[in-house]
């Protein structure tokens, strides 16, 4: 009875993680549009990118503690982890300024998560 207390709660914190991250990546988003507008677009951008970051750190971690407990399948820590991937990608392109790819993946990006928590 513990242990699957402990999956529902493993369970609901993946889903809440799902629901920052996706909220992050759309925040960059909004950043990226006040990036090409404003003095102050650069330095909210910059932060979010880091806050997107870790939400997706975050993700892993909560998609291995959904895993371990219940002993379920490992999909959602291959799914987070492809997502980390891509973060860091995403990360070092807006680093290298290259909008003609960096921009096509954030959307993918936030594509992905719609889909991850609709799927939770």
């Amino acid at each position: 009875m513990a242990t699957q207390a402990t999956a529902q709660r493993s369970t609901s914190f993946l889903q809440i993680v799902i629901t920052l991250q996706t909220l992050t990546i759309f925040l960059q988003a909004v950043s990226a549009g006040l990036l090409l507008t404003s003095s102050y677009g650069e330095t909210l951008h910059s932060v979010g990118a880091r806050v997107m970051y870790g939400a997706s750190m975050l993700y892993v971690l909560a998609a291995v503690l959904a895993w371990k407990p219940g002993g379920g399948s490992p999909r959602p820590v291959w799914h987070a982890s492809g997502f980390l991937v891509l973060a860091s990608v995403q990360v070092v392109l807006g680093i290298a300024h290259i909008p003609s790819v960096h921009l096509p993946l954030g959307v993918l990006m936030f594509g992905l998560s719609v889909l991850a928590l609709a799927r939770r």
